[in-house]
C-alpha cells in the first residue's frame, strides 16, 4: 500500500452534513494500483469487502485478517455486486452478459442472461428488493468495445432497467426511459427507486439521477430528475437509513437528502465510481475511486444492513 490515511477533505453545503461526515473523519486506503475499481459490497459473514477491477478482469477481496486477495481472476469483467437474502454475492458480469451468483464452493452460476430469448447488453449494477426480486441496469458499456467486456452488437431494442422475479423466472422491463441506466438503489421503504443515467456523449450527455415511484413492488411511475451530478456522473450510489443518497461523482462522493438537496461532499483525489456501507455496525463506507479502495467511518449506517438490524435498534 503506497497511499497513506488522511483526514477527509469535505465540502459542507448543509449543517446536517456534519453529523454524517464529521470534520475529524479519516479516509483510509485499503487497496490501490487498480485500473477501474467498481462494485464494492460488504460481506458480513466474512467481515470482508469485495469489489471489481473491471478493466483488469479481476474481483478482489479485502479483510482486516487477510488484506487484499484475488477472489476471481478472470472475473468475466464483473462490475456491480450485491447480496441476496441468503447472503450469496450476486454479480453483474459483462463478459457473459449476465447476472451471476457466487456459490459457496467458489463456482459461479447464471441467474439470468436473456430477455425474451435475446442476450442482455451488459448488466452493470443491481439491488435486491425485500420480496427477493432483482432489479438491475443494462447499459452497453461491456459491448461497445473490448475494455470492459467483448465488443458486440446489442440484441435488444435499447438499454433497460429490468426486474427479475426469482420465484417465477419472469424478467420484465421496469423502464425504458433512460438512455444508459447505471447506478440503482431503493429508498429504505422501497417506495422510490433511484436510477442514474450516465450516457455521456449521447444526445448531449446525461449525468443525472432519476427517481421513480414504485407501485405494488413491480411498476415504476412518475419519473423525475432528482439531481444533476457535476462534475462527473453518478456511476453508483447507496442509501442510508434516513434515505440520504451517497453517490459517486467526478470529485468524490456527494451526499444528497431524499429531495435531492446536496448536503456535502467527500473529496477524493480520483474519480469515484461506487460505494457501499459495511462494517460491524453498518457505519463504514467503502468507496471505489478509479485505482483505490477507500474506507471512512461515517455517522450513519446504510439502509440495507440486516446483520446490524438483528442485534441493534435502528439508527
Amino acid at each position: 500500500m503506497t497511499v497513506a490515511p488522511r483526514r477527509v477533505d469535505r465540502i459542507v453545503r448543509d449543517p446536517r452534513f456534519d453529523q454524517l461526515v464529521p470534520s475529524g473523519a479519516r479516509l483510509v486506503p485499503l487497496a490501490d494500483g487498480g485500473v477501474w475499481f467498481e462494485g464494492p459490497v460488504y460481506v458480513p459473514a466474512d467481515d470482508a469487502v469485495i469489489w471489481s477491477d473491471v478493466r483488469r478482469n479481476v474481483v478482489h477481496r479485502w479483510s482486516e485478517a487477510d488484506g487484499v486477495t484475488d477472489l476471481h481472476r478472470p472475473s468475466d469483467f464483473s462490475n456491480g455486486h450485491t447480496l441476496d437474502h441468503d447472503g450469496h454475492v450476486l454479480a453483474c458480469e459483462h463478459g457473459p452478459r449476465r447476472i451471476a451468483r457466487y456459490e459457496r464452493d467458489g463456482t459461479r452460476t447464471t441467474v439470468v442472461d436473456r430477455y425474451e430469448g435475446r442476450r442482455l447488453n451488459s448488466p452493470n449494477d443491481l439491488v435486491v428488493a425485500s420480496d427477493g426480486a432483482i432489479w438491475f441496469t443494462d447499459p452497453p458499456y461491456g459491448i461497445i468495445d473490448d475494455r470492459e467486456g467483448y465488443k458486440a452488437d446489442s440484441e435488444l431494442d435499447g438499454c433497460f432497467v429490468f426486474r427479475f422475479d426469482r420465484a417465477t423466472g419472469d424478467l420484465t422491463v421496469a423502464t425504458d426511459l433512460l438512455v444508459h441506466p447505471n447506478g440503482i438503489a431503493f429508498s429504505p421503504d422501497e417506495r422510490t427507486l433511484y436510477v442514474s443515467d450516465t450516457s455521456r456523449g449521447v444526445e448531449a450527455g446525461h449525468h443525472h439521477i432519476v427517481a421513480f415511484d414504485v407501485v405494488e413492488g413491480r411498476r415504476l411511475e412518475r419519473p423525475r430528475v432528482l439531481k444533476v451530478i457535476d462534475p462527473g456522473v453518478s456511476d453508483g450510489f447507496r442509501i442510508d437509513v434516513d434515505g440520504n443518497i451517497w453517490t459517486s461523482a467526478g470529485d468524490g462522493i456527494h451526499v444528497l437528502d431524499p429531495d435531492g438537496t446536496e448536503l456535502g461532499r467527500v473529496l477524493l483525489p480520483e474519480t469515484a465510481s461506487n460505494c457501499a456501507f459495511g462494517g460491524a455496525d453498518g457505519r463504514r463506507l467503502f468507496i471505489t475511486a478509479t485505482s483505490t479502495l477507500w474506507s471512512i467511518e461515517v455517522g450513519i449506517r446504510g439502509a440495507v444492513t440486516p446483520w446490524v438490524d438483528k442485534a441493534t435498534p435502528a439508527a
